[in-house]
């Protein structure tokens, strides 16, 4: 016990390094945006909007056109989209989220934290980037997933308020669950799953720069099941 709780308690301080440089700099930079929001008039407002769901696009296509031609499996994204959607819509998680961001807010802040934690948590530098801090000590990935979520968070809060802040809980659970769990993960999250899940990640931020756009509600937090499709594929596959 005593030499298990050492090992933890290593691991713990590795965590602080990175995962809490990483959830601090959100929780910077969504004060700084929210600040800023306070002396921006409406019509700035609606250009920070525009920009911010064109940005969601941007990254989600160039997400989707990265992983694509890496893909072992190319209808798995379809399969996964589909079939995430379908148990999102059967649980009903647009509107069971929306009723619990409206106990701290008004407005369109579900909309907007969801769209931070998709940018936040589902990328490559989110995944590898605690694993590589547990087994390596290197947390270079970290930091510079932290240098890009802050000029994000700032962007996201200055449109949407404080509430992105939010999302900082949420990304320190989620890389503090990677990291505590990187000696298992390690041998399961192959390159080939990575891309995967990257190449599904890309077609869910994407859809959430159409709903900010108002072109098309796609209700990208029913479609969060997808991510879970590859894992599940990969796992059936191992067993063959």
């Amino acid at each position: 016990m005593k030499v298990m709780g050492y090992f933890l308690l290593q691991r713990g301080r590795t965590t602080v390094i990175g995962t809490i440089v990483n959830t601090a700099a959100i929780l910077t930079g969504s004060i700084i945006g929210t600040y800023v929001k306070k002396g921006i008039e409406d019509k700035y407002q609606d250009a920070l909007y525009n920009a911010m769901g064109l940005s969601a696009c941007g990254l989600g296509i160039h997400a989707v056109v990265q992983n694509m031609p890496k893909s072992s499996f190319p209808v798995l994204f379809i399969i996964s989209l589909a079939a995430g959607s379908l148990a999102g819509a059967r649980l009903n998680l647009v509107d069971k989220f929306d009723r619990m961001v409206s106990r701290f807010s008004k407005g369109d802040l579900s909309q907007g934290l969801s769209t931070a934690i998709l940018l936040f948590c589902i990328g490559t530098l989110s995944i590898l980037g605690p694993m590589e801090s547990a087994l390596s000590g290197n947390n270079t990935y970290l930091f510079t997933n932290a240098t890009l979520d802050f000029v994000t968070s700032m962007v996201l809060a200055s449109t949407y308020g404080i509430g992105i802040a939010l999302s900082a809980v949420v990304l320190f659970f989620w890389q503090g669950s990677i990291y505590f769990f990187s000696g298992i993960l390690s041998s399961f999250l192959t390159p080939q799953l990575l891309t995967e899940i990257s190449l599904v990640g890309g077609f869910l931020i994407f859809s959430s720069g159409l709903s900010i756009l108002k072109i098309k509600d796609c209700k990208a937090l029913n479609m969060l099941p997808s991510l879970f499709v590859p894992v599940i594929w990969f796992l059936i596959k191992s067993f063959f």
